[in-house]
């Protein structure tokens, strides 16, 4: 069947080579260029993502505990991947659907096997490099994860009184038959099933079904004392299973079986007729936690079948749903363990990087100083993010400042951001706050921004009617000398400082008076009645992006018809929409060259012979999560360059706000043009996508100098804040 992933596709194209494209209407071409052969699965391809964080744990040149963070990284992004993706498949399933996804043509029951097939082998891998790393690596550093069965009889002792002192009070075991139902579970928990037999005489012989969760208010992990200069971990709910004994008074314990359910975490939130948006996602998020199961994960070696089967019936998921992992379940709590093991093993981490004042700062200038002069640059996190925190701080305290409007998407936990804002309302400016409440899996957090801000008297928004705001944009509008500047902040990244820390993003800072008045209309779009206004500089989804996106694509068709220079480069997270994955073959088959770097998803297919031979595909997987999104198109050499909050995906340009704008300074055009080739020559992170959808790593040869992108940006940022001192 065409669908196959691993299909050897001739050396000719489906219809022949380019130029026999030239004998057939462009209806004709797109009608080829539409056949699910020339499109990977979106939930396959971004498994291949997951691969490749993998590949990070399992790469030898990244540091021992850094390796032990990927594949936490691995297991967190797989739980939000079945709580998502895998639960809307299974969901289509139950109800009976059998269409086939519109590109790659799987229908839901065939990607649910096909995942499956691939889930296991890299949980296999998973599991392969952990008991590496942590049964032969970590003791060469003194560092030991070991089970209770081989402490020392001193170290069991201690591990006694910590169950008694600490762990027993806080554990609630729950018996399980006629009057006590099984209990309904939280997603993600972690849970002991406990089989237990009477010792009592006059008692009944029937095995009898206990439940005990293993608390997420205590540490996964239990450090014992060990010898000089050693550091000895036990799992938590292995003292649970060593001591379950203690549980459960006149009973004998026959076996104690871990395991972790995964629920469906997506909401449906009803926006047709729903008079506050605010109570409707709060409702929703409390039966987030009692979703429909998708995942069901077992320790291989110690679930029985009969037990196995009793879970499958209480949970009402079928054998396809179950994971056997060859060692501890849920491993995102190496996050927590490299945390507590780190402190004088800074050998074992990335060499410290502290992020640098922005290239186009000087020391002793502000934002507000210096933007007037020109367009200011921001690469995060080469380049801190500090200074726009300090930009919105300096907004808030100035009394020059009459007003500030934001978008907020993600931010962090104590975000300084908030604290800005709530003291600039408090002070008596015009505060403005769209706070998406839809953002998954911060919708709780952002509902409680919300209400904060506000109280602080702030006007909040919460979006637009079933659309996602995306977009990252700030605008202050500061009196000077009798007149109005305003200063608007567009960025492809949320304004989460702690985030900004780990994830690439870039953004500019501009007075520019046109830019001014779209960000004035682009937020009066937001908060009141009025259609989607005509923007001097801003494109604005959705479809105005996506159509953008064909305008320029087709112009750059045309300028390579009369030059014979045409290129594009793209730089983004995904690329899944049909439509403009279309066009992009359209222009490779005309001759233009494509070069994409693209981090996660990518369904479309490079190098098929006379449809995508002009066209590769880069994903970069490093110490930093690669988060920008820049667009470039040749143009016979005028270089048009955006940056963007969206990604070439459907959803980004159909069911989200976002905004895409143009670069026009010319030293900012050539940071970000330095910045994309670096990246495409990079040959230690980088990874190439063949046409069967395979990614394998850049080829070097001996000779060949080592360029590890997101290094040069690190000693480029560290060298240009030197020269500024």
């Amino acid at each position: 069947m065409a669908t196959d992933t691993e299909r050897n596709f001739p050396e000719k194209g489906h219809a022949g080579q380019q130029n026999e494209w030239k004998g057939i209407s462009r209806r004709q071409l797109l009608k080829e260029l539409s056949k699910p052969i020339y499109y990977y699965n979106r939930e396959l391809s971004w498994l291949a993502f997951n691969e490749r964080v993998l590949e990070e744990a399992e790469d030898e040149s990244n540091p021992l505990l850094e390796r032990l963070k990927f594949l936490a990284i691995f297991s967190s992004n797989l739980d939000e991947f079945f709580m998502v993706r895998v639960a809307g498949l299974q969901d289509q399933v139950r109800a009976g659907l059998h269409k086939p996804d519109n590109k790659s043509g799987l229908t839901p029951k065939e990607q649910l096997e096909k995942i499956r097939e691939r889930t296991l082998s890299l949980v296999r891998r998973q599991m392969e490099v952990f008991r590496h790393l942590a049964f032969e690596l970590l003791p060469r550093e003194n560092i030991y994860l070991t089970d209770f069965k081989s402490l020392s009889d001193e170290q069991r002792q201690y591990v006694h009184q910590y169950f008694e002192e600490t762990i027993f009070p806080v554990l609630t075991p729950i018996a399980v038959d006629a009057y006590r139902p099984f209990p309904t579970l939280l997603g993600k928990t972690l849970n002991l099933l406990v089989m237990l037999e009477s010792e009592s005489f006059f008692s009944d012989f029937d095995e009898k079904v206990a439940i005990v969760q293993v608390p997420s208010v205590l540490e996964r992990f239990i450090e014992v004392p060990a010898g000089p200069d050693q550091k000895m971990f036990v799992l938590l709910e292995d003292v649970i299973a060593s001591h379950a004994d203690q549980l459960f008074y006149g009973y004998r314990v026959k076996s104690v079986q871990a395991f972790r359910l995964t629920r469906n975490a997506d909401l449906t939130i009803h926006e047709e007729g729903a008079q506050d948006l605010f109570a409707e996602i709060e409702k929703e998020l409390k039966k987030r936690k009692w979703g429909t199961g998708t995942r069901l994960e077992v320790r291989e070696r110690e679930m029985d079948d009969e037990v196995l089967q009793y879970l499958l019936k209480e949970f009402e998921i079928g054998e396809s749903d179950v994971y056997r992992i060859n060692g501890p379940l849920d491993l995102t709590f190496l996050f927590g363990f490299v945390e507590k093991v780190s402190e004088g093993k800074e050998h074992l981490l990335f060499e410290s990087f502290i992020p640098q004042r922005p290239h186009d700062l000087e020391s002793d200038e502000t934002i507000f100083e210096k933007a007037l002069e020109k367009d200011l640059f921001f690469h995060h996190p080469y380049e801190s993010f500090e200074p726009i925190v300090e930009f919105i701080a300096e907004a808030a305290n100035d009394p020059d400042v009459l007003a500030i409007k934001q978008t907020l998407y993600r931010v962090s936990g104590n975000s300084p951001i908030i604290r800005a804002l709530k003291k600039a309302a408090e002070r008596g400016k015009q505060v403005t706050v769209l706070v998406e409440l839809k953002a998954r899996f911060d919708e709780e957090k952002n509902v409680h921004w919300a209400k904060e801000l506000e109280q602080s008297g702030c006007l909040v928004i919460y979006g637009m009617h079933k659309l996602k705001t995306h977009s990252k944009i700030t605008l202050v509008v500061r009196r000077r000398n009798g007149k109005i500047d305003r200063y608007v902040h567009l960025s492809t990244g949320n304004y989460n400082d702690a985030t900004a820390k780990i994830y690439t993003d870039m953004g500019i800072i501009t007075t520019d008076k046109e830019f001014g008045a779209d960000a004035t209309n682009f937020f009066n779009y937001l908060s009141g009645y009025t259609e989607k206004p005509e923007f001097h500089h801003i494109v604005v989804s959705p479809y105005d992006i996506r159509e953008k996106f064909i305008e320029l694509i087709d112009q750059e068709i045309e300028f390579h018809q009369k030059y014979g220079n045409g290129f594009i480069r793209a730089k983004m997270n995904a690329l899944t929409d049909k439509e403009l994955i279309m066009k992009l073959y359209e222009a490779s088959v005309q001759g233009v060259k494509i070069e994409l770097l693209i981090r996660g998803i990518c369904c479309l297919r490079p190098g098929i012979p006379g449809i995508s031979d002009n066209i590769t595909v880069i994903s970069i997987v490093g110490r930093f999560l690669e988060h920008s999104r820049i667009y470039w198109f040749h143009h016979n050499g005028e270089n048009k360059i955006f940056l963007s909050s969206a990604d070439m995906m459907t959803r980004n340009m159909v069911r989200r706000v976002e905004i895409l704008f143009p670069i026009y300074s010319e030293e900012i055009k050539n940071r970000i043009m330095h910045i994309f080739v670096t990246q495409l020559e990079d040959n230690t992170k980088a990874r190439i996508l063949d046409r069967t959808g395979k990614y394998r790593y850049k080829a070097r040869k001996e000779d060949d100098p080592v360029i590890n992108s997101q290094e040069i940006f690190m000693l480029e940022a560290m060298s240009s804040a030197k020269m500024e001192e």
